[in-house]
């Protein structure tokens, strides 16, 4: 409140007692009914003249400061209220997006744990294949192992089995007959003469 305006309202406040004091200055003396109304009328519209002409510029800066204080309040709420919205926009947003992302991870990891069982599986296929192929060459391997003992066994079960038979149905006379078999055998053998030379 400015200087001007302070002198203007204490004017005001001083001229209050006088007004105030006119009503009852008149009532002294006998009046009419009229002059009883009249005189509170002005009065009244004195003192509302002089507040409306003192106070006016006051009040006005007031209501204008009121007014302008207000605006600016209502201007801020207007603002907080559009970047609230803005914000509740972008968590919608957010949200749905998150919705998209989320499902992209589950196709994403559905994808993948499908192609390591693929792979799991692809490698169970070729160790079993590896497993089967390794047995297959192991039994193999112990199959003619088996089968060269038993060549083995039955060579020496057919050569002890020969040599009893030779003992007990070849005597003496036969022995001498197949050593001059296999004496003429050898020397009717084209190549034995030389065979002989070189030897001796």
């Amino acid at each position: 409140m400015n200087l001007r305006a302070c002198v203007n309202l204490r004017i005001a406040v001083a001229l209050l007692p006088l007004l105030l004091a006119l009503p009852a200055h008149a009532s002294e003396e006998p009046a009419s009914a009229l002059q009883a109304f009249v005189w509170p009328a002005v009065n009244l519209v004195l003192l509302i003249a002089v507040l409306v002409y003192f106070a006016r510029k006051p009040l006005r800066a007031y209501f204008n400061k009121r007014r302008g204080k207000i605006q600016s309040e209502l201007q801020t709420a207007a603002d907080q209220l559009a970047t609230a919205e803005t914000t509740y926009a972008n968590w919608q947003r957010r949200m749905i997006d998150l919705d998209g992302e989320l499902e992209g991870i589950r196709a994403t990891s559905r994808q993948r744990a499908e192609a390591e069982r693929e792979r799991i599986i692809e490698d169970a296929r070729a160790s079993a294949e590896r497993i089967r192929r390794d047995a297959t060459a192991a039994i193999e391997l112990e199959l003619r192992r088996a089968r060269e003992v038993l060549r083995e066994e039955a060579a020496q079960l057919a050569i002890e089995l020969a040599g009893e038979r030779l003992n007990r149905e070849v005597n003496e006379t036969d022995r001498d007959r197949l050593i001059d078999e296999f004496i003429d055998l050898i020397a009717s053998t084209p190549g034995s003469d030389e065979n002989q030379r070189e030897g001796a």
